[in-house]
């Protein structure tokens, strides 16, 4: 059960790439909780899957300390739906339902920015990358996330704000 879960239901199996896999999977079920259920759905199943994360990371890991194994990818499934927060709470917040739709620049956008955070690992990302342990594996992917999601309303900003003036 806990490779299911550390895999995201083996999503993490998939080659080449797994991390790119595992983040194309949470991005299309974070967007359906989105719009099936809605933006508090979305919120609480972040913070489900980000808690469940912490757990199976640790259990899988505990006999194998400074791994990091590519397989394991809910990690990008809680940092990818973390991006994804952001553009959801702005459209919410409006009551523009049916945002995922008719903004997919800002769920693609949170996908790009993610996916480059998460590979990149600038500064905070980084530096949780470094810390060799199973709370490592899942808080890299937290800050990439975080980042991300700055990045989506920052060039929502622009491109809204500055660019369509």
């Amino acid at each position: 059960m806990i490779r299911a879960i550390t895999t995201f239901g083996y999503v993490g199996l998939l080659r080449p790439a797994p991390g790119t896999w595992g983040s194309a999977a949470a991005l299309v079920l974070g967007v359906a909780i989105d719009h099936l259920i809605g933006f508090p759905a979305l919120v609480v199943a972040t913070a489900a899957v980000t808690a469940l994360g912490f757990w199976a990371c640790d259990l899988a890991l505990r006999d194998r300390p400074g791994e990091d194994p590519s397989e394991i990818v809910i990690d990008e499934v809680a940092g990818q739906w973390i991006a994804l927060l952001f553009p959801a709470a702005a459209f919410w917040w409006r009551g523009m339902e049916g945002w995922w739709l008719v903004a997919y620049p800002g769920w693609v956008a949170a996908f790009v920015f993610f996916r480059l955070f998460d590979i990149w690992k600038p500064w905070l990302v980084g530096r949780a990358d470094r810390r060799g342990d199973a709370a490592g594996v899942m808080l890299d992917d937290l800050w990439a996330g975080l980042f991300a999601g700055v990045a989506v309303i920052l060039a929502a900003g622009l491109a809204h704000g500055v660019l369509m003036r």
